[in-house]
C-alpha cells in the first residue's frame, strides 16, 4: 500500500491547460474515483500518477517521496486500461506471468503466483486457455490478475469497463472493488459512469475543465454538492435561481431562505451564504414528498402546484407538476405511487427535502 499526494498538479499543452492544479490527498489502502465527463483531466491526472505523462507543475508523492523524475516501471503501480491489452498468443498463465518473468522471478515462485492470481480472480482451471477463448468480462479478469501478481503499491483503472456491456460491467465491477478489500491495495480509479463510481469507491473526486470541483464520499457528493456542476452532473436535479432572503441555524446545521419568484425553499448552506446573495437552489425529484389531505408540516414551505404529465415506470412513478409557473420534476415510490397514477390535472402540495443552495455567479467558474 502507498499515500499518494498531489500537489498543485498542472499540464499545459501549448495553450490548452488539460490539468490545473489538482490537489488530492489519497491514503493507503483507500479507493478514490476521478469522475467526470469525456475531456476534464481525469485520464491526464491518472497517467501523470502512472509517470506516462510529465507535470508541467507540482509535485507528485508515493509515501512522502517525490516520484515526478522516477520512470514509471520503478513506481511500483499496476496499471488496468481499457483495453485488455492480453498477449493473443500466449495463454492465461503466461499472460499472468509476463509482469513476474520480466523481473526475472524464479520459476517456482512465478507458477505459484500465477495460481494465486487465478484463484483470486475466480479463474482457477483456467491456466491453459488463450484469451481467444475467454468472455469480454473473463480477458479482463485476466487482466486485473497480470497487475495483481507483481504486487504494485498502487492500482490504477482508466475506465477498465468501458468496452463491456452494462451486465458484465455491473458484475466486475463489484469483482475489482472485491479484490481491492482484500488486497487491501491503494486504488485510483477513472471513469464517466456514475454507477460505477458511487458503487464501489470510498471517495469520489469531481473533475471539470481540468480542475477539482469537489471531492467527498458518495453522500458527499450526491447530498451536499458544493457546485452548479457537481448539482447538475450527478444524478437529476431541480435547479431554481434566486436570491437568499434570511439565515439561521438549526440543529448546529446552517440553513438560508431561498426566494425563487413565488417560491420560497429552504435550503442548506455550505458556502457562508449572505441575505440578497444570487444562488441556485437545488432538489432532487426523489427528495420531494407529495403531501396528503389535511397535513400541515411546522416551518416548511409548501408549493403548490398543478400535476402536468404522470409517468409510470414500475417502481416509481415520476409527475411533472406545474409550481407557479415553473416546471418541477418528482418522483415518488412505494404504495403512494399507485394511487398518485391517475392525479394528471390535478392541483397537489409538495415540501422539499434536502434543498441545497450555491452562489449563481461562483457556480463552475474558473479562477
Amino acid at each position: 500500500m502507498a499515500r499518494v499526494e498531489l500537489i498543485d498538479i498542472s499540464k499545459r499543452y501549448g495553450q490548452t491547460i488539460a490539468v490545473d492544479r489538482v490537489n488530492l490527498d489519497i491514503a493507503e489502502g483507500e479507493f478514490v474515483t476521478l469522475l467526470g465527463p469525456s475531456g476534464c483531466g481525469k485520464t491526464t491526472t491518472l497517467r501523470i500518477i502512472a509517470g506516462l505523462i510529465e507535470p508541467s507543475e507540482g509535485e507528485i508523492r508515493f509515501d512522502g517521496q517525490v516520484v515526478n523524475h522516477v520512470p514509471p516501471h520503478k513506481r511500483n503501480i499496476g496499471f488496468v486500461f481499457q483495453s485488455h491489452a492480453l498477449f493473443p498468443h500466449l495463454t492465461v498463465a503466461e499472460n499472468i506471468a509476463f509482469g513476474l518473468k520480466i523481473k526475472r522471478r524464479p520459476k517456482s515462485e512465478v507458477q505459484r503466483r500465477v495460481e494465486e492470481m487465478l484463484e483470486l480472480v475466480n479463474l482457477r482451471g483456467f491456466g491453459s486457455r488463450m484469451p481467444s477463448q475467454l468472455s469480454g468480462g473473463q480477458q479482463q479478469r485476466v487482466a486485473l490478475a497480470r497487475v495483481l501478481a507483481t504486487d504494485p503499491q498502487v492500482l490504477l483503472f482508466d475506465e477498465p469497463l468501458s468496452a463491456l456491456d452494462r451486465n458484465l460491467r455491473d458484475q466486475l465491477k463489484y469483482s475489482i472493488l472485491e479484490l481491492q478489500r482484500r488486497t487491501k491495495k491503494t486504488a485510483i480509479y477513472v471513469t464517466h459512469d456514475q454507477s460505477e463510481a458511487f458503487a464501489i469507491s470510498d471517495r469520489i473526486c469531481v473533475m471539470n475543465h481540468g480542475r477539482v470541483e469537489q471531492v467527498g464520499t458518495q453522500l458527499d457528493i450526491y447530498l451536499r454538492p458544493r457546485t452548479e456542476f457537481v448539482a447538475n452532473f450527478v444524478g437529476d436535479n431541480n435547479v431554481l435561481a434566486g436570491s437568499v432572503v434570511r439565515v439561521w441555524e438549526r440543529d448546529g446545521q446552517r440553513l438560508v431562505g431561498v426566494r425563487a419568484g413565488a417560491l420560497e425553499l429552504h435550503a442548506v448552506d455550505t458556502q457562508g451564504l449572505q441575505p440578497g446573495e444570487s444562488v441556485l437552489a437545488f432538489v432532487r425529484p426523489e427528495n420531494i414528498e407529495v403531501l396528503g389531505d389535511g397535513i400541515v408540516p411546522e416551518d416548511e414551505p409548501i408549493l403548490d402546484g398543478l400535476v402536468e404529465q404522470v409517468v409510470f415506470e414500475g417502481p416509481t412513478v415520476r409527475f411533472l407538476v406545474d409550481v407557479g409557473g415553473s416546471p418541477v420534476r418528482v418522483t415518488a415510490s412505494g404504495p403512494q405511487r399507485l394511487t398518485l397514477l391517475g392525479s394528471a390535472g390535478r392541483r397537489v402540495r409538495l415540501r422539499c427535502h434536502a434543498v441545497v443552495a450555491v452562489r449563481h455567479h461562483e457556480a463552475g467558474a474558473r479562477t
